[in-house]
C-alpha cells in the first residue's frame, strides 16, 4: 500500500489497534478538505499493531484529547517534507466534552449546556471521574 508523502502536515502515530477512527472523529478531520489518511492495523514492533493518521495539513490538535486516548500516542509536524517536531502528549487533569457523563441522574443529562467535564483521579490507572456527580468514566 502507497500513501502519498506528507510536505507540510501532520503524522499521529502509535494510536492504539482500532482508535484511529474514533479518534478521526473527535478531531473533526471528516471536516477538513485536505488529504487525511487512516491505516489500520498496521505493525509495530512496540505494540504488536497500531494506527497512524496521516494529515496533509498542519491543523491545531487538541492534546488532551490525545494525551486521553493514549498518552504514548506520537504526534510528528512535517514541514517542507522534513519533521521538525516530535511530541508526546500528556495524560490531562482534565478533560472536557470528549467524553459524556452515564449517570441518568447527573447535571449533565438534563441541562444541555453544561460542559462534560472529567477529572483525573488515578493517574496510574487512568481513571477519570465527572466534576459533578463522581461518576467513573468508562
Amino acid at each position: 500500500m502507497l500513501i502519498g508523502t506528507i510536505v507540510d502536515g501532520i503524522v499521529i502515530d502509535h494510536i492504539p489497534a482500532g482508535r484511529g477512527m474514533e479518534l478521526y472523529g473527535y478531531l473533526g478531520l471528516d471536516k477538513l478538505s485536505c488529504e487525511v489518511a487512516l491505516i489500520k492495523n498496521a505493525p509495530s514492533g512496540k505494540r504488536g499493531k497500531k494506527d497512524i493518521l496521516k494529515i496533509n495539513e498542519v491543523i491545531d490538535l487538541n492534546f488532551d484529547l490525545l494525551g486521553y486516548i493514549d498518552p504514548h500516542i506520537t504526534v510528528n509536524i512535517i514541514r517542507g517534507g522534513e519533521r521538525v517536531e516530535k511530541r508526546h502528549p500528556d495524560l490531562p487533569d482534565e478533560i472536557r466534552d470528549v467524553i459524556r457523563c452515564k449517570n441518568p441522574r447527573c447535571i449533565t443529562s438534563t441541562e444541555q449546556e453544561i460542559q462534560h467535564i472529567f477529572k483525573l483521579t488515578d493517574r496510574e490507572n487512568r481513571i477519570y471521574r465527572c466534576a459533578y456527580c463522581d461518576t467513573r468514566a468508562k
